[in-house]
């Protein structure tokens, strides 16, 4: 056994004698020689443990290899979920892509050019913001839309009462809770009902002089059904207190496909003082936190010395902007795939491939209509061919349902259908 090991360590090819292969040479340009020899050290570690044919060490330093220097790998989304939340959420658009790739030399993000003066940070996204909801007195932005929901606690209530319903202190994911997240900005919760009830007379009682603001929290990874009551924005305006409502998911604007999903123009029409929501979600955009809504308090808000700390940088700005402005994002796409047209493509893709096209359900994920389910086609694979998957150069993730793996297209642009086939080839050659 200890010769086997001596052998297979003495078969493995020299950092050196990798690094001079010709199959490297574009990546040692990209990337550069200390994250390329990183990746063929890992290798190298990996063949002489006996996971891996020292004869293809090569192959496999090539596979794993980032496409960028930034570290993050383009994956190819086969899951069915839309806005996976592992996957970083919303894909974005071209025209966001092409913003950001704009906004990475120096630009004007804090100078008027006419003048040569400062100007307010990243006024044309703004102003394509408040466009996009003529609602909103004005709007704010920031890194994410916990970070939002933090800015107005700590402007509007740090050391006062926030109300909120029991039944909408959720865990927002990775085990971050509502009411810790509240709480860590130095206010005091005042929870009223009870889990499955909550009536108008409950927040009644519960306003007060030291009420900062009433929170309205859209339960959005979630839903409770039977002997339920909630009390709707519109319900709560009149109590003397500002209404803030969280309506995660990032809707601007009422949408006939997710008729349960609130959405930021309705809301401030209902009542709302302040409407906090996500940009990576629903939207399609870039992760951000949106604030829309009254300009006093607004203004509060962006004048705070948090807000400082929360803000967002250039290649955002530019991101949403393009968002906002631009064509139709993979989310909204994908979300409105014909069935019919997907299947014609996925049984082209699995013809191609030999394998078997089944029925499926796709979802919206990253928190948004946890009921609403997206009638969807799949490629059946074995599932041990989901690891192969993820680990090739054109990672490709799909889910293992019912011992098989599942390849759903709904969220892959079609232009990748070719390096698809490839992949889905390749690990199956392994």
């Amino acid at each position: 056994m200890a010769d086997a090991t001596v052998d297979r360590r003495r078969l493995v090819p020299r950092t050196d004698v990798v690094l001079d292969d010709p199959r490297l040479a574009g990546a040692l340009t990209r990337l550069g020689r200390p994250a390329v020899k990183a990746v063929v050290t890992a290798v190298q570690q990996r063949a002489r443990a006996g996971e891996l044919d020292p004869a293809g060490v090569v192959d496999a330093v090539v596979d794993a290899l980032p496409g960028t220097a930034g570290g993050l790998r383009a994956v190819l989304n086969a899951t069915g979920v839309v806005l996976h939340t592992n996957l970083g959420r919303a894909a974005l658009s071209p025209a966001a892509l092409d913003a950001i790739a704009a906004a990475g030399a120096h630009t004007d993000v804090e100078l008027d050019l006419a003048t040569g003066r400062r100007a307010r940070r990243g006024r044309t996204a703004l102003a394509a913001l408040a466009a996009a909801v003529p609602a909103a007195g004005a709007v704010h932005v920031v890194n994410n839309g916990a970070a939002a929901l933090v800015l107005a606690a700590t402007a509007l209530s740090a050391g006062r009462e926030i109300v909120v319903s029991r039944g909408e202190l959720v865990e927002i994911g990775d085990g971050f809770r509502l009411p810790d997240l509240l709480e860590s900005t130095g206010a005091r919760l005042r929870e009223v009902g009870t889990t499955n009830r909550t009536s108008r007379a409950d927040y009644l009682a519960a306003v007060g002089p030291d009420t900062g603001f009433i929170l309205k929290v859209h339960p959005s990874n979630f839903v409770v059904r039977g002997f339920t009551r909630s009390v709707g924005v519109a319900e709560l305006t009149g109590l003397g207190t500002p209404v803030v409502a969280d309506i995660g998911s990032g809707l601007l604007a009422p949408d006939p496909l997710l008729p349960d999903e609130p959405d930021a123009a309705t809301t401030l029409r209902a009542g709302a003082d302040l409407v906090i929501a996500s940009g990576d979600k629903l939207l399609g955009g870039p992760q951000c936190g949106l604030l829309l809504g009254a300009a006093d308090l607004i203004e509060q808000l962006r004048r705070h010395p948090l807000a400082r700390a929360l803000r967002v940088d250039k290649l955002t700005l530019a991101a949403l902007q393009a968002t906002l402005t631009g064509p139709e994002t993979p989310t909204w796409q994908a979300l409105r795939y014909d069935p019919a047209a997907l299947r014609v493509r996925t049984e082209k893709v699995a013809a191609a491939l030999g394998a078997e096209v089944v029925p499926s359900v796709a979802v919206v994920g990253g928190g948004g209509a946890p009921e609403l389910e997206l009638p969807s086609w799949a490629i059946s694979a074995p599932a041990d061919r989901a690891e192969p998957l993820r680990r090739g150069s054109t990672p490709v993730v799909g889910r293992v349902e019912r011992g098989r793996l599942l390849l759903d297209l709904r969220c892959i642009s079609v232009d990748d259908d070719a390096a698809l086939i490839a992949a889905v080839r390749s690990a199956g050659d392994r």
